[in-house]
């Protein structure tokens, strides 16, 4: 339904409205636009639509061709569209205009509204600061904009489709999810409604996330014809739940028969004009809070709107400061890049306040044609590289320019985009800077999604321990001088904490504490502005407030829960309360513990501050074991884990040095075989792109399969899809890393995950990462696709692989220093703690003879050799009956029989494996099938030097086998 009419409510502000007549911001409008005049394209005006309340400085009444103006676009599903006036997209526009229209448009949305409260969604890429605006002068609980930029790092709760735009996907990542479930009204912003389909989408897949009673889908204009506004009216029907639309004029828009043919039919346009003079560029970074989000796309929440102000200043402040030392009086043009707008939009609006001509229009991604004819509006365009890595698909800028001077262009990006591609030739800079502009790159640092959720759920914890009950404070007063009467925690605390705790006690049942160590943490039932956001800061930093109002035991406490400590309120409180048996102070933990639940997790290491492998190319979900002396003599480690006392996953083998002679025995294997893995990674990754889909995530298990996950992230990147990649653990007999299967579950759609290794030996892994996500459904966890994919499948184990050659695989013949520097993962109960990661080592002190990008840039410099492979190869793979059989296991069955071994552990079948027993394991003797395969001389080598006896077996079912000696014969 659409909103009531209130124009003749006893309410309207008319006078208000009055007095600002004579600064009144009107749209520029043309007579007769030139669509229309040459191709017939007819806007017809319906009617305008006025708030109850003005509180904006635009005419009263706003017609359909004072809000839109016909364009034209080559795209075989829709010829035209339409160019806002007021929404700075397009057209470099008074950023006061832009505020203006979506101020009015928040009118006619409060009107609406029969709650107080509400949650606003806007629509990417055109309407983020549109509902940006929307949200602000409604005070919001929480605003939110689809979007086109996925963090890797946040989840994705929920998206939907757009059939006519450019780019259709619409995907959410709220931080944390929970802010966008709720059943207050939700608002949904668009610059226009043609039918309103997309719409319908989103409504319907929101409904399906989290149902609500009420929706207002608000726009600037409605151009829906009866039989669209009975759509709405069925799915109201539907959803049981009311659907009420406002916008600012409706009308329609008549298209002439053949237009899509007529607009193919026009001259090319003429794009990335060349000026006769290349323009300047300089750059500033602008200063930003980390923990203020700089737009909409993981929320922003009404408790954000102070700091997002202060960091706008600052901000704010940089930037005027270069433009006066630089560009003094000169009109200025802000460019935000695509979704990002509103920043850019408020920047805009402050140098206006401040006196400088300014103007605000950001960059798209869909192509329009440009024509520089008077009553046209996109009178020059420019194509260029997008910026963001992996982006395939060209963007584009229309206009900026203004008619009277030449403007300074404000780039403002995000640190997504502030990439090479940014100012490479072909890049946004280049484009603009060779039309003759001057050139200003703002960057934005933006906030992490993991950091925002820490944040907030350290916020929401700190929202109850502020504001606590009768019976809160006297549970936690409980809690404590139960914790101080504990004999487990006496021996912790000096006299001045015990005595200190007693003072904070008395002062907690009194309804008052002051924590006199750490000035500016108050908390009286409502504790004072200044004081919540010094104890927020803080709680960070490990300073600790107290429980409701409660009382703190001491600073440096053994931990209660290390997952929760690292920096979340939970963890600040458990430092606090330390770790006695109390089950009263285990209570009083679990309300906090309860706000940071499922948002926490340990932190997720990179290169170079973990591993060698760079930031992008891996993220690794495991505990930094660096400093811990988990090394063990080859073989009193091989006897305890043969004597049962001690699991091979809870200590490390002595990393294996090789000598010269096998050093350059690898570079040889690497020359000879890079080729071979290039092709390999192609064929496995196009495989699993062609079974799965390119919307996917690699999670490779360490160690063996991330050498290989990064290569097949190098293989898809080159192909235009750049996917996210993890290492996880994964270990025989305990299963796979239950923890980063949580973390996976909470950042991705695990329907796109796919787990890689590096090759199979007889299948033991394949069987364990089958039974462990089993099991972790069946407690209740996330559903997993279980397939593993590999490079190389001797043992018939798995569906999808590279090929089931039993060759040598250079990273099987190292250790670490081919494996990114980091040790095999470790699962040891006195090191690994619940909500923890499994652990491993990153060997710094192994640099020098590092080569573990080495074998990464020889495949991947071999794939412009082998591209034209590939299609064949993934052709006959398809084609090709890839069942497991499972022959591998059998052949090693046979063996174990034949050789006496006590257990098919001990048999290591193929060229990897059998490495790895001669690198790691006590050998008995290795198997091989030809005496003087070239593929086995590393093996050779590692044989000769560790004494073990080498026999040759012609009807071994794999090139080689190696056997682990049995320690008690």
């Amino acid at each position: 339904m659409s909103a009531p009419d209130k124009r003749a409510s006893d309410e309207f502000d008319v006078d208000f409205h009055r007095e600002l007549t004579e600064c009144l911001l009107v749209p520029e409008t043309v007579e007769t636009p030139w669509a229309t005049t040459y191709l017939g394209i007819a806007l017809t005006h319906g009617q305008s639509m006025v708030p109850w309340r003005v509180h904006d400085t635009l005419p009263l009444e706003l017609s359909l061709d004072q809000l839109v103006e016909p364009g034209l676009r080559r795209n075989p599903r829709r010829a035209h569209l339409l160019v806002s006036t007021v929404l700075g997209k397009h057209i470099p526009t008074d950023p006061r205009l832009v505020l203006g229209a979506g101020v009015r448009l928040a009118g006619m949305v409060e009107g609406a509204l029969d709650s107080d409260d509400c949650v606003v969604l806007g629509f990417a890429e055109t309407a983020t600061s549109l509902g940006h605006i929307v949200a602000a002068e409604l005070r919001a609980r929480c605003y939110l904009h689809s979007t086109r930029r996925p963090h890797p790092e946040a989840v994705t709760v929920t998206g939907f489709e757009e059939g006519h735009s450019h780019a259709t996907s619409h995907l959410l990542q709220p931080v944390p999810a929970q802010a966008f479930v709720n059943d207050l009204p939700l608002v949904l912003v668009d610059d226009e409604i043609s039918t309103g389909d997309t719409a319908i989408d989103a409504i319907r897949a929101l409904h399906a996330f989290a149902p609500r009673s009420h929706y207002v889908l608000a726009s600037l204009v409605d151009l829906r014809t009866d039989a669209h506004r009975a759509n709405f009216a069925a799915l109201e029907l539907e959803l049981d739940a009311q659907i009420t639309t406002v916008c600012l004029a409706t009308g329609s828009v008549s298209l002439p028969d053949g237009l899509i043919d007529a607009v193919q039919a026009l001259p090319d346009p003429a794009l990335n004009p060349i000026g006769a003079v290349r323009g300047s560029v300089s750059r500033i970074e602008l200063p930003w809070a980390a923990e203020v989000p700089e737009g909409g796309r993981h929320g922003v929440l009404d408790t954000d709107a102070d700091g997002f102000a202060l960091a706008l200043a600052d901000a704010f402040l940089a930037l005027s400061g270069a433009l006066d030392a630089d560009y003094p009086a000169r009109p200025v043009i802000v460019i935000g890049h695509e979704e990002f707008m509103y920043l850019p939009l408020m920047l805009a609006s402050s140098l206006v306040s401040a006196g400088r001509a300014a103007y605000f229009q950001t960059t798209t991604r869909s192509p329009a044609y440009v024509l520089d004819e008077p009553g046209y509006p996109l009178r020059r365009g420019f194509r260029f590289t997008a910026p963001e890595p992996g982006a395939a698909e060209p963007r584009f800028l229309y206009n900026a320019q203004l008619a009277d001077a030449s403007p300074v262009l404000v780039l403002v990006v995000d640190a997504p985009a502030d990439s090479a591609e940014l100012t490479a030739p072909g890049g946004l800079v280049d484009v603009l800077t060779a039309s003759g502009a001057d050139v200003l790159v703002a960057v934005v640092g933006g906030v992490d999604p993991r950091a925002l959720a820490e944040r907030r759920a350290a916020d929401a914890a700190w929202e109850t321990l502020v504001a606590p009950s009768d019976a809160a404070i006297a549970a936690a007063v409980d809690a404590v001088e139960s914790a101080l009467a504990d004999p487990a925690l006496q021996g912790l605390l000096t006299s001045d904490d015990q005595t200190l705790a007693g003072d904070r006690a008395a002062g907690a049942q009194g309804g008052h504490l002051v924590e006199p160590q750490h000035e500016g943490v108050a908390v009286s039932g409502q504790a004072d502005t200044d004081a919540v956001a010094a104890g927020q800061g803080r709680l960070a930093d490990g300073v600790v407030a107290g429980m409701a109002d409660a009382v703190t035991a001491a600073d440096e406490v053994a931990p209660f829960a290390e997952r929760v400590e690292a920096s979340s309120a939970g963890g600040s409180l458990v430092r606090a309360l330390g770790e006695p048996d109390s089950a009263a102070i285990a209570a009083a933990v679990e309300s906090v513990e309860g706000a940071v639940a499922g948002l926490v997790f340990p932190p997720v290491l990179r290169g170079p501050e973990f591993g060698s492998y760079a930031a992008d190319e891996v993220a690794w979900l495991l505990k930094d074991l660096s400093d811990v002396d988990l090394e063990a003599d080859v073989a009193e480690r091989e006897a305890r884990i043969q004597a049962g006392v001690a699991h091979y996953a809870e200590s490390l083998p002595i990393e294996y040095q090789p000598d010269a002679a096998y050093g350059e025995l690898f570079t040889k294997v690497l020359a000879d075989s890079a080729e071979r893995l290039a092709l390999a990674v192609a064929t496995v990754s196009e495989l699993v792109v062609a079974e799965r889909g390119s919307d996917i995530v690699l999670v490779s298990l360490a160690r063996a399969g991330t050498p290989v996950g990064v290569l097949m992230r190098r293989w898809l990147a080159r192909q235009g899809n750049v996917v996210p990649h993890y290492a996880v653990s994964i270990v025989r007999d305990r299963g796979i890393d239950s923890v980063a299967l949580d973390y996976l579950a909470a950042h991705h759609d695990t329907s796109t995950i796919v787990f890689v290794d590096g090759w199979t030996g007889k299948g033991a892994i394949t069987h364990e990462l089958r039974e462990a996500l089993e099991a972790y459904e069946e407690r209740g966890g996330a559903r997993f696709n279980p397939e593993l994919v590999v490079l190389a499948d001797p043992g018939n184990c798995v569906r999808t692989y590279g090929t089931r050659d039993d060759f040598l695989i250079a990273s099987a013949c190292l250790n670490s220093t081919v494996s990114g520097l980091v040790s095999r993962t470790v699962l040891n109960d006195q090191l690994i703690g619940p909500g923890e990661f499994h652990g491993a080592k990153f060997y710094r002190e192994l640099a020098d003879g590092d080569v573990s990008n080495e074998l990464l840039d020889a495949v991947t410099a071999a794939f412009e050799t082998v591209a034209d492979q590939v299609a064949d190869s993934v052709a006959r793979m398809v084609a090709a009956d890839r069942t497991p059989d499972w022959s591998g296991w059998a052949s090693v069955e046979k063996v174990r029989a034949e050789y006496g071994v006590a257990t098919v552990n001990f048999v290591k079948p193929g060229v990897g494996e059998t490495t790895r027993v001669l690198l790691r394991r006590v050998p008995w003797r290795v198997l091989v099938r030809e005496a003087d395969a070239p593929e086995h001389a590393h093996i050779r080598l590692l044989a000769e030097a560790r004494g073990v006896p080498v026999e040759v077996v012609p009807d071994l079912a794999y090139s080689c086998m190696g056997l682990i000696r049995e320690l008690d014969q």
